[in-house]
């Protein structure tokens, strides 16, 4: 869906363009500020809005993630121990509204510049609540570490994936400290799927032998200097993806 209210709220109106489409609405993700505990009720308030939504349409999945522009500059993900005891009790609290209110499956999206990215905070976040991860490839990917690898010690606790893929030349950039995080994305750290460092094909046969029936989204970051539009980027994506197929 988008951030919420990027697509209509209204579920007759949401309902009917998506069928003129042809589309299915399978979930959606939002965004919250799970570092800062004092906007826990907004959170909750939001997530009471927007399940019904989605259950009325059939999806399935619920997303949450932390937001990265609430942190200073410098600071992305920066927590003190009672920051992460919040953001830990912010989850567990979003986890009940989600599931135990609604019955749908909640997924937690470890994410660049945020609190929960490195695998230290993603194994911290399993070991003390009880959700389930949206495991993203390509963000996994971006600090070097290997997503295949990290597929596999945490089966079980994987709900939903996004696909996505990293430019090793400029991720490296990234590591040598020679370019932000946040201009990464402008220089284009996020390949295509054929072209980035991480084997989508592994990963795709991995989730064929684990018999995983969860979504599996596809995600295009653009260059600013890309080559290609972003219908041109969605057919290349489409037509390796069918082919893996």
């Amino acid at each position: 869906m988008g951030p919420f209210g990027f697509l209509p709220k209204d579920k007759a109106v949401l309902g009917r363009e998506l069928e003129r489409r042809g589309l299915t609405l399978i979930g959606a993700t939002h965004v919250h500020t799970f570092g800062d505990r004092a906007s826990a009720p907004v959170l909750l308030a939001t997530l009471r809005e927007l399940a019904p939504l989605l259950k009325d349409l059939g999806a399935k999945h619920l997303v949450i993630m932390d937001e990265s522009n609430w942190y200073p500059e410098g600071q992305e993900g920066v927590l003190d121990r009672e920051g992460w005891n919040g953001l830990t009790a912010t989850v567990r609290e979003a986890q009940a509204v989600i599931e135990g209110e609604f019955g749908l499956k909640a997924s937690f999206h470890p994410h660049i510049g945020t609190a929960v990215e490195f695998e230290r905070q993603i194994d911290r976040l399993l070991e003390e609540t009880e959700i389930d991860l949206c495991f993203d490839t390509g963000h996994h990917a971006f600090w070097g570490q290997d997503p295949l690898a990290y597929m596999e010690k945490v089966w079980g606790r994987i709900a939903y994936m996004h696909l996505k893929n990293v430019d090793a030349a400029v991720r490296q950039r990234v590591l040598d400290g020679k370019l932000s995080v946040a201009a990464s994305y402008g220089a284009g750290v996020m390949a295509p799927l054929p072209d980035g460092a991480v084997d989508i094909q592994a990963v795709m046969r991995f989730l064929d032998a684990k018999g995983f029936d969860g979504p599996i989204v596809v995600e295009q970051d653009i260059a600013e200097n890309a080559a290609e539009t972003p219908l041109e980027l969605a057919k290349r994506n489409y037509v390796y993806m069918q082919a893996i197929a």
